[in-house]
C-alpha cells in the first residue's frame, strides 16, 4: 500500500523550525516513520503555475515531502478568503465573522482543483489517498472527477458546528455534497460526528445508521479519530531541552517565581483576551501571588491580512500593556508577551519549566499544546495542566482543571488552585493523563485511521454513481 497524504500546511524535519502544536507538527513523525508521501503547499504562489511543477521532493525519513506553488491568482479567495473567513469562522461557531467575498468559493474550488490534477502523479493501483481538514474538504470530489476510485480518506482537525451554524456558509450544500466522495470522514470527537449527522440529516435529507451513509455517490464511513502526539518522544525531547540555551535563560530569569505558560497562534479561537483577563484577576483576588507568578503567553502571529486577526493582534498588546501596568514592578513582568515562534524543541523545555500549563479555547478539535504540556513535565514534580473544557483533549484530559474560558473568575481561581496543588494530587492527576494520553499516540491514530481507509478498499466507489454535484465547479463523484 502507498499513502499519500494531503495538507495545506506542511512541516520540516529541522530542530530549528518554529512551531506551535498543530497539524504540521502532529504528522511529521507518522510521515517520517510511515514512509508516506506528504505533499502540501510550499507557501509560494505565482502565475501560471503547473500541476506537474513541484517546487521541490525531498526526503522525509522514510517518507517524502512534496511541495507545490499554488497558482496565486486564485490562492486570496482560497486561503484568506473561504477557507480562513468563512470556514474557519464557522467551524469554530463563530458566525458573526462569517465574510466572503465574490468569487471566494469559486477559488476554493479551484485551488482544491488543482490540487487533484497534481496528486495525479502519485496515484499507482495500490494508492491510498488521506486528506487532511478544511482547506480541502471539496478534494475528494475534484479527484473522483478525474476518474480516480482508489480509497480517499478525510480527517477534520477542527470541530464541526451546529447545523444553524454550518448552514451559514454560503455554498454549504454542494460543499458538503462534495464532502460525500470521501470514503472514511474522520472527527475528533462525537459530538463533531453527531453535528455532522445532524446536517446530513436535516439539509440533504440522508440517514446515518452505524457510522454510515449511502448518498447517490456511494457509501461514506463517518468516525472518530481523536488524534495524539508521540508521547515518549516528545518526554525524551523535553528532557533533553532543560539544558537548551534558551530554556537555561527563562529558568534564570524567573528569579524564585513560578511560571504559567501558553502557547497558541494568535487566533480568536483560543481566548487569549480572556485568559489575559484570569491573569488580571488573579492578582486582583490573590495578591499574595504578585511577584510569585508570572505568564510566558508565546502569542505565534497569525492571517495577519485578515481584519479580524490584526484587530486581535492590537486587542492583545493593548491588553497586556494595561495589566503589565496595573500588576507589574521594575523587576517583575506579570505578563511576558513573545509575539514569534519556537522550535518543537526549545517549547518542550518550556513546557517541562512551567508550573501550570494554561490550555483555554473558546472552541478547538484537539489542542495538541494540552497533550504536549503533559507530556513534557517531570515525572517526580509535574506542572498542573488547566484546561478549557471546549477543547477536543478535554474528553480525554479529564485528570486536569477543566473551566469554562468564558468564566473569568472560575479561571482566575482554578490558576490559583493549580499553584497551591501539593505535589501527591500533581503526580495523580499527571499519571492519569499520561496513562491516557499513552492510550492513543499519533501512531496508533495513524495506523486505525488508515486501517479503516483499507478496509473500505473492498466497496469501491461504483462508476455508475459518478454524476455532477451542484457545484461551481462541476465536480462529480
Amino acid at each position: 500500500m502507498d499513502l499519500v497524504v494531503v495538507s495545506n500546511r506542511v512541516a520540516r524535519a529541522k530542530a530549528n523550525e518554529p512551531m506551535t502544536g498543530g497539524l504540521a507538527a502532529a504528522l511529521l513523525p507518522v510521515v517520517e516513520k510511515s514512509g508516506a508521501i506528504w505533499v502540501g503547499s510550499s507557501g509560494r504562489v505565482r502565475d501560471n503555475v503547473s500541476r506537474d511543477s513541484f517546487a521541490e521532493i525531498e526526503s522525509l525519513g522514510a517518507g517524502a515531502l512534496a511541495l507545490l506553488d499554488l497558482p496565486a491568482a486564485h490562492y486570496g479567495g482560497y486561503y484568506e478568503g473561504f477557507a480562513n473567513s468563512a470556514l474557519w469562522p464557522a467551524l469554530h461557531s463563530r458566525a458573526d465573522l462569517i465574510q466572503v467575498a465574490p468569487g471566494d468559493y469559486q477559488s476554493y474550488r479551484e485551488v482544491n482543483a488543482f490540487m487533484a490534477r497534481a496528486l495525479m502523479r502519485f496515484c499507482k493501483p495500490d494508492t491510498m489517498l488521506w486528506i487532511q481538514d478544511y482547506h480541502f474538504l471539496a478534494l475528494g470530489a475534484e479527484l473522483r472527477k478525474l476518474g480516480i476510485r482508489h480509497p480517499i480518506g478525510f480527517f477534520l482537525h477542527t470541530p464541526w458546528p451546529v447545523r444553524r451554524i454550518m448552514s451559514g456558509v454560503p455554498h454549504h450544500r454542494d460543499l458538503v455534497e462534495a464532502m460525500l466522495c470521501y470514503d472514511l470522514i474522520g472527527f475528533q470527537t462525537e459530538d463533531d460526528c453527531e453535528n455532522f449527522a445532524a446536517y446530513l440529516r436535516a439539509e440533504l435529507g440522508l440517514a446515518v445508521a452505524d457510522g454510515e451513509v449511502v448518498s447517490r455517490f456511494g457509501t461514506s464511513r463517518i468516525a472518530t479519530f481523536p488524534i495524539g502526539i508521540d508521547v515518549d518522544g516528545f518526554a525524551a525531547q523535553a528532557q533533553r531541552a532543560a539544558s537548551h540555551p534558551e530554556v537555561s535563560r527563562l529558568r534564570k530569569s524567573l528569579h524564585g517565581e513560578r511560571l504559567a505558560i501558553g502557547v497558541d497562534r494568535v487566533d480568536y479561537s483560543k481566548g487569549l483576551v480572556n485568559r489575559i483577563s484570569a491573569f488580571d484577576r488573579l492578582f486582583e483576588i490573590e495578591p499574595a501571588l504578585k511577584r510569585a507568578v508570572s505568564l510566558l503567553q508565546i502569542a505565534t502571529p497569525s492571517r495577519g491580512g485578515i481584519e479580524a486577526y490584526s484587530n486581535l493582534q492590537d486587542a492583545l498588546s493593548r491588553q497586556v500593556t494595561e495589566v503589565n501596568g496595573r500588576h507589574g514592578e521594575v523587576d517583575w513582568t506579570p505578563i511576558r508577551y513573545l509575539s514569534k515562534g519556537f522550535s518543537q524543541t526549545v517549547l518542550a523545555g518550556f513546557y517541562r519549566a512551567a508550573q501550570v500549563g494554561v490550555v483555554t479555547p473558546l472552541h478547538d478539535g484537539m489542542n495538541l499544546v494540552a497533550k504536549e504540556y503533559v507530556a513534557a513535565q517531570n515525572p517526580v514534580d509535574p506542572g498542573v495542566l488547566v484546561l478549557s473544557k471546549f477543547a477536543g483533549a478535554a474528553n480525554e484530559l479529564d485528570a486536569a482543571l477543566l473551566v469554562n474560558p468564558h468564566d473569568i473568575d472560575g479561571m482566575a481561581r482554578a490558576i490559583a488552585m493549580a499553584l497551591a496543588m501539593p505535589a501527591t494530587e500533581r503526580r495523580m492527576r499527571w499519571e492519569a493523563m499520561m496513562a491516557r494520553l499513552r492510550a492513543g499516540t499519533i501512531h496508533q491514530w495513524f495506523s486505525g485511521f488508515t486501517a479503516a481507509l483499507e478496509a473500505t478498499r473492498a466497496a469501491g466507489r461504483p462508476p455508475a454513481l459518478v454524476r455532477p454535484l451542484r457545484s461551481l465547479s462541476g465536480a462529480a463523484c
